[in-house]
């Protein structure tokens, strides 16, 4: 199962896609991807995000691969739909794109031992977590300003069911800057799996249906500029665009 979160004249609606490319909407109607406007395909209470979940991104951004989850929270403003806009901030050296696998909470979870952790997932979508390196703060924790500015994380632009991506941990992922491929790396090289995850997180505080979970990024950060088209694609997925301006 696929599905996207859309507005259409005026209302808010899930959406299908068609094998034309095109969406079908629960009333019949059938649009274009350019008639709709995208919006992020789940509304989470929480959103918990992972920092140097690949060793490859740790070594590019000169830090050792962490012995435990490193997890920081993201607020519901950051987040916008397919083909939204991003905006650089005036001033800043390095502004770059995170490609990463989110995972949907299907039900309420706590304590949820590893074995089971797939139990509670209902589905993945794609995260484009940028990031503004200049205002990072001395070891890697990612403070407000870095992770939780308006408008930076696209999301989207489907959920898929966990039943139809199959196996999380063996997908491949790629990111495209108009047009070329400046990011690769495959989700079974996370430190830390999703099951993992589900259990380290669950053991001191519940997540809730909708919630997600964004669980980092491979190497490959190249400094985006406004005017440029940012394209993440996660195999089995689908393929989040956005645009910087």
């Amino acid at each position: 199962m696929k599905r996207a979160r859309v507005a259409w004249n005026g209302t808010v609606t899930d959406a299908v896609p068609l094998d034309d490319g095109r969406l079908l909407l629960p009333d019949g109607t059938v649009a274009a991807e350019s008639d709709v406007i995208w919006l992020p395909p789940v509304e989470p209470r929480t959103i918990v995000a992972l920092g140097l979940n690949y060793a490859d991104h740790a070594g590019e951004l000169s830090f050792a691969a962490p012995k435990e989850p490193l997890l920081f929270f993201k607020g519901k403003n950051t987040l916008i739909g397919h083909r939204g806009r991003t905006v650089r901030p005036d001033g800043v050296n390095v502004m770059h794109y995170e490609c990463e696998l989110a995972v949907v909470v299907g039900r309420p979870a706590r304590r949820v031992k590893a074995e089971r952790a797939y139990d509670y997932i209902c589905g993945y979508t794609i995260a484009n977590d940028y990031a503004v390196r200049d205002y990072l703060e001395n070891y890697y924790r990612p403070n407000f300003r870095v992770k939780n500015r308006d408008r930076t994380t696209p999301l989207g632009p489907w959920i898929v069911s966990h039943e139809e991506v199959g196996d999380p941990m063996a997908l491949r992922l790629r990111t495209y800057v108009n047009g070329t491929v400046v990011q690769e790396g495959d989700t079974g090289d996370m430190i830390f799996s999703i099951p993992h995850l589900l259990e380290y997180i669950t053991e001191f505080m519940t997540l809730a249906p909708g919630d997600l979970i964004l669980t980092g990024t491979p190497k490959g950060a190249v400094n985006v500029q406004p005017g440029d088209e940012v394209v993440t694609e996660i195999e089995r997925i689908g393929r989040l665009v956005n645009y910087i301006e």
